[in-house]
């Protein structure tokens, strides 16, 4: 297990108690998630996951598993270009805030990433948006997103990265000091947000999460930098 796979903040946890503790977060924000999104990027998380869809070929035959999918933005976005998906999520509130929206043929399943409830090689991709930092062993869970594709099927990764110079320094301030202020005052969840900036302080580098996908037996991994690397679009075949 690395060390990523077991902190939470700043306190070495248990993987039940990280478990538990990230339910927890995503209970408390589910209500205001999406428009709390808006305040934090300004807009601009909207642009990079239709920037996301509109990455990734599929066939209509193809069956989409959406990983902690959530509300089911990304979802909709999918199915409404003719995907048959599959959102996964632990949190049952935040799927049910998407169920409020849901006009589409999208199918909600309560699971967590590192137990996935489909057979070996049975999905032809798996999405994940902003999400893979907040599985309590991501080891464990891109094992088992590999697990469950066929030979040849895709995983796409949407998160948050190290940005280039000189915007680091910027970015990393507003993170620091501006985002948990605006989570105080849209969503009155501010230790909430401290987590989730924390979750995103703490994930991979580009190169780093390359070197994490391979090591789950992914090939052709590859990833593409959005707004100057704040944004990273990951990719892996499972070629076995």
């Amino acid at each position: 297990m690395s060390k990523l796979d077991n902190t939470f903040g700043q306190q070495t946890v248990s993987q039940d108690e990280r478990s538990k503790k990230i339910r927890r977060v995503f209970q408390l924000v589910a209500p205001r998630y999406d428009l709390m999104n808006d305040f934090m990027s300004f807009g601009t998380h909207r642009i990079w996951k239709h920037f996301f869809v509109n990455y990734i070929p599929f066939k209509s035959s193809d069956v989409i598993v959406d990983l902690a999918g959530g509300t089911g933005d990304i979802a909709r976005k999918l199915a409404k270009k003719g995907a048959n998906v599959i959102v996964v999520d632990p949190s049952i509130e935040m799927m049910q805030e998407g169920e409020k929206s849901n006009t589409l043929q999208v199918t909600n399943v309560s699971a967590i990433g590192e137990r996935l409830p489909f057979a070996d090689d049975s999905i032809d991709k798996v999405t994940i948006s902003f999400g893979i930092r907040n599985m309590t062993s991501m080891s464990d869970a891109l094992t088992e997103i590999h697990r469950i594709l066929k030979p040849g099927g895709q995983y796409y990764c949407l998160e948050f990265s190290r940005p280039m110079m000189p915007i680091r320094p910027f970015y990393n301030l507003y993170n620091q000091h501006v985002i948990p202020r605006l989570g105080a005052m849209v969503a009155g969840q501010p230790e909430a947000y401290q987590y989730l900036i924390e979750s995103i302080k703490r994930f991979p580098h580009q190169e780093e999460m390359k070197s994490l996908i391979k090591d789950a037996g992914f090939s052709k991994v590859t990833y593409r930098n959005l707004f100057f690397g704040i944004a990273c679009i990951h990719i892996g075949t499972n070629e076995s």
